[in-house]
Formats: C-alpha cells, structure tokens, sequence
C-alpha cells in the first residue's frame, strides 16, 4: 500500500492509501476508454480520370456526400494519363463539377492543384 497525494493544492493537501500499480492501470482504463470513444476523421479519397461520365460523376458526389455527412474529409484525385496530360482543363472541369456538386455541405481546404500528373483536391465538411 502506498500514500498518494491525490489534490497538493487543496488546504489540506488530500492524500489516499491503496495501491499505486492497481491505481495507474485504473487510469490507463479510463484513459483508453475515452480514446476509444472518439470519432477520429478518416481521409476518403476517389480516384478517377477525366473521361469520366456524368452519371458515374453523380454517383461520386452522392457518395463523397455520405462520407462528408459522417464526419470524414474527402480528396479527389485525377490522373491524367499520355496525351491527357497535355489537356489538364479537362480535369480542373471535372473538379469544378465536382466542387458545384458539395458545395451545399462542404468546402475545399485549398485550390485545387496538379502534381505532376494528378489534379488533387480535398474537401471538409462546413
């Protein structure tokens, strides 16, 4: 059994015995149980290139929606493939499209931008 100064600020300091190994793993219990109770933000990301069809485009948005709705940040990523790559406006309207699609409930964290030969953007909830 140990003597632990539980609140030194207290007049009088307040001072428990028990156990001091018995005491730590109670407070790692307490604190991986508030841990495990959070929601932490994933990073959903859509891959796809800019011949990509309207329909499939809607089907995107609406599940980028779903992702956005449940906490998550979503990034899309166009890869511009050979001679596409030589035609990226087609890609930066595709991420418009896009960006008009979740505007309602999100925003883009930054512009969108093209590294090397991928246009990405990501988009968080508002």
């Amino acid at each position: 059994m140990d003597l632990i100064l539980i609140s030194e600020n207290a007049n009088p300091p307040v001072a428990k015995i028990l156990d001091f190994n018995k005491y730590l793993y109670e407070e790692r219990k307490k604190f991986s149980s508030a841990k495990a109770k959070s929601k932490k933000s994933e990073l959903k990301e859509f891959r796809f290139g800019p011949t990509i069809a309207e329909s499939d485009m809607a089907t995107r948005i609406e599940r980028a929606k779903g992702f956005i709705k449940d906490g998550n940040r979503v990034k899309i990523s166009i890869k511009l493939k050979g001679r596409e790559a030589a035609y990226p406006q087609i890609g930066y309207e595709k991420v418009k499209k896009f960006v008009a699609g979740l505007s309602e409930i999100a925003k883009t964290e930054s512009e969108p931008r093209m590294m090397g030969n991928i246009i990405s953007v990501v988009f968080v909830g508002k």
